[in-house]
């Protein structure tokens, strides 16, 4: 049954408003009275309420990095709350945890003496990261440079800040302007010197800085063209543009690096990161912070300005304790390492599944992240639909893409397993 016939069957296509929970990213007809309803989880697989064991092939929205249920992660949330759930970090006051796990940031992150600002997760983090970027030029005195850059197919959270910087034109549509904050324009996911003429059409006086994903996940599932990056830098350098990476799906173990700014050694002003951080298990973003950026703030004395931003969980205590188990479990598990294996196999297998699969188009990989594009008279949707009653899952990605994205602590044979169910779904939909 396609996606059409199941929608005309539906429940919801007879008039019927189903739950009061509103489905997030959705067109909602077509979900109600069919959604799985996920119950548990357990290692790489989750189990629905209808008794489905499905392998979680995207790592739920790119984050199960330690995999479900991880007990130490649940016994640290528990520890935490019995000794104080939280305390917010506003003026003279913060918490242990938040100051504990501030430190453990800095001492891994690409970025050299860097500050941390905590707050709930990505979108709240880009956010953040585009007022800082211009509240750092006005205090610069360049008043001029207030314009944010991103790339064509960019993903950055769906807050009013990520929304106006999207690359993907559906989540900027039907807000009644082209930007819901002002002074946004995009450029070219993979052509530098298309950069440079954008940064010279809107002059680098106008620029206050450029916000880029190192590999795009919803996008596609885009690793960067050789030198585009560091063409990136090089262009921002130049013309004193702040160079911000939202590394909110690489960072922490995705590109087998803690963070891709590693990987592919690239130094950002701002980095941006949450999901991987805790592995989903509790909601948590932030910003990792230049020094060119945070002196002014911190070593001025009675004239140094302020930045008027904070958030009611920015350094939830509880939060930052499961965050803090996270990455011990990542070293300790030597999970990072993993990746890289898993990698390797990955790009085998998708390579084979390219070669012998009539309907797939591209494969990509980069870390633990695979996009598999279909051809275009095949539907992405279609087939994670199909590899849903196969017992695994994907998600149809912007360009007709499947996403590959699953736990670090996937074994070799499921990863195999999952690459062999996509080659079925495809196969099978393109002998109907």
């Amino acid at each position: 049954m396609t996606i059409t016939d199941q929608l005309q069957a539906s429940p919801s296509a007879a008039g019927t408003e189903g739950p009061a929970l509103w489905p997030a990213q959705a067109h909602v007809p077509s979900v109600i009275g069919r959604q799985l309803v996920i119950e548990r989880g357990e290692g790489s697989y989750v189990f629905t309420a209808d008794g489905r064991r499905l392998f979680d092939g995207t790592a739920g929205l790119w984050h199960a990095n330690v995999g479900h249920s991880h007990p130490e992660l649940a016994a640290a949330a528990h520890e935490q709350m019995l000794r104080l759930e939280t305390y917010h970090t506003f003026g003279r006051f913060t918490n242990e945890r938040a100051r504990e796990l501030g430190d453990r940031l800095a001492d891994l992150s690409p970025i050299a003496r860097a500050k941390v600002i905590l707050n709930s997760g990505g979108s709240d983090a880009i956010d953040v990261a585009c007022k800082l970027a211009r509240r750092h030029w006005q205090r610069e005195g360049r008043e001029g440079k207030r314009v944010i850059l991103s790339r064509e197919y960019g993903y950055h959270g769906l807050h009013a800040y990520g929304t106006s910087i999207a690359g993907l034109e559906f989540n900027r549509d039907g807000y009644g302007t082209p930007s819901l904050v002002s002074e946004t324009a995009r450029v070219s996911f993979d052509d530098a010197d298309q950069v440079a003429r954008t940064v010279a059409e809107i002059g680098p006086e106008n620029i206050a800085a450029l916000v880029t994903e190192p590999v795009q996940g919803t996008g596609g599932v885009n690793p960067p063209v050789p030198g585009y990056l560091e063409a990136l830098q090089q262009i921002c350098r130049e013309h004193d543009i702040l160079l911000v990476l939202d590394e909110v799906i690489t960072g922490f173990g995705r590109m087998g690096t803690m963070f891709a700014a590693d990987r592919y050694g690239i130094r950002p002003d701002l980095l941006t990161f949450a999901k991987g951080v805790t592995s989903g298990y509790a909601p948590l973003g932030g910003v990792l912070v230049s020094p060119r950026i945070w002196e002014p703030f911190f070593l001025n004395g009675p004239e140094a300005p302020i930045f008027r931003h904070g958030v009611t969980y920015g350094g939830h205590a509880t939060a930052s304790a499961v965050a803090l188990r996270n990455l011990e479990i990542l070293e300790r598990d030597r999970l990072l390492a993993r990746v890289g294996e898993l990698e390797a196999l990955l790009q085998r297998e998708l390579t084979e599944l390219a070669k012998h699969t009539p309907g797939v188009l591209d494969v990509r990989v980069a870390g633990l992240l695979g996009g598999v594009t279909l051809a275009e008279q095949l539907s992405a949707e279609q087939a994670s639909e199909d590899l849903i009653e196969l017992g695994f899952i994907s998600r149809p990605l912007r360009g007709n893409t499947l996403q590959i994205s699953p736990p670090f602590i996937t074994s070799d044979a499921e990863l195999s397993s999952f690459v062999q169910a996509i080659r079925q779904a495809v196969t099978d939909q393109m002998g109907r």
